[in-house]
């Protein structure tokens, strides 16, 4: 009955495979993963994805099966890239009690080491939920994920540290990560000069400005974002001014969540936009959330960066695989 599933909307998922078209230090709090810059630029291979809960109660597949089972249906597709970001839906960390709101995660920290061993770079940690357990389990996740190997974006200390980029050196190129959260649900989740919290993703001014200063400091710039409505598959207004202003300010390719369906690819001067990548590691709860993809953004020696969007199926509960080929 699964394959009968799967097969029944491979055709649909492989239509959106069509392609869109020595380190320097870092200031205070940047990520840096390592990796040697190669003498000169040679072609690289990024990829992002949408929802990504490692919560055992909320996964209890992921318990019973081993963490490494959220990623065992992907062909070691992270682990042959260059790059691979994801967004971390639920803090890290022990502490702490459950905010009042409908649904609140918690991931367990036990579960980073597979995630980076698949090939995990990047978390983007700016979203509705990285404070359903307070502020502090919302700074464990920080010390956690660097714990784990994986650099963490769109949360900090202060605003200056939920606004610095991650800055990773693949193949001749630097790169900077930056991570943004909007749907918060109240100002307080934000971060400020002087507390803790999110990368407002609401915020134009703040994204242009944070875009602006890693470009000045990276040769390409990515950004994973947590925008839209639940449940919507085309880009809201807002969503399409946020993303033309942060590319004309000097973003490379944005990767898109929240909706928890599957969006298309667009492209703005040349530059990929993955509006909506769905569920990632997430249940399965219906045909229409358990469509995915991973968007694969390419970028050439010369600069030039086209995209392209993976199909994929939640086959099982926080089990994705792979169902097409990439196009780009």
């Amino acid at each position: 009955m699964r394959l009968r599933a799967i097969a029944a909307v491979v055709p649909a998922l492989l239509a959106l495979a069509a392609c869109a078209a020595p380190p320097v230090e870092p200031a205070a709090e940047q990520e840096v993963v390592a990796g040697a810059p190669g003498a000169g630029r040679e072609r690289i291979v990024v990829h992002g994805t949408g929802d990504v809960s490692l919560d055992p109660d909320y996964i209890p597949a992921l318990r019973a099966n081993g963490y490494a089972h959220a990623w065992s249906g992907l062909d070691g597709l992270f682990a042959d890239d260059d790059l691979t970001i994801i967004n971390l839906e639920c803090p890290v960390s022990t502490r702490g009690a459950p905010v009042e709101k409908a649904f609140t995660f918690r991931c367990d920290p036990a579960a980073l080491p597979a995630a980076h061993a698949a090939g995990v770079d990047v978390a983007n940690l700016a979203n509705n939920h990285v404070r359903d357990f307070g502020r502090d389990a919302m700074l464990d996740s920080i010390r956690h994920t660097r714990d784990a190997g994986i650099a963490p974006v769109g949360v900090g200390t202060d605003l200056a540290a939920a606004t610095a980029p991650a800055i990773v050196e693949r193949n001749g190129w630097r790169i900077a990560v930056l991570g943004f959260g909007g749907v918060v649900p109240d100002a307080g989740w934000l971060a400020t000069p002087r507390s803790p919290g999110l990368a407002s993703g609401d915020d134009l001014d703040l994204m242009v400005e944070a875009v602006r200063a890693a470009d000045a400091m990276a040769d390409l710039v990515f950004v994973t974002i947590h925008w839209g409505m639940e449940l919507d598959t085309e880009p809201r207004s807002d969503d399409t001014r946020f993303a033309e202003a942060m590319i004309e300010a000097g973003a490379d390719g944005i990767f898109g969540h929240h909706q928890h369906r599957l969006g298309p690819l667009g492209a703005h001067r040349g530059r990929p936009i993955a509006w909506g990548l769905g569920n990632f590691v997430w249940p399965r709860l219906s045909q229409e959330s358990a469509t995915t993809a991973v968007a694969r953004f390419v970028v050439e020696p010369d600069g030039t960066v086209r995209g392209c969007l993976i199909p994929a199926m939640i086959t099982g509960h926080g089990h994705p695989e792979l169902v097409g080929s990439p196009a780009c």
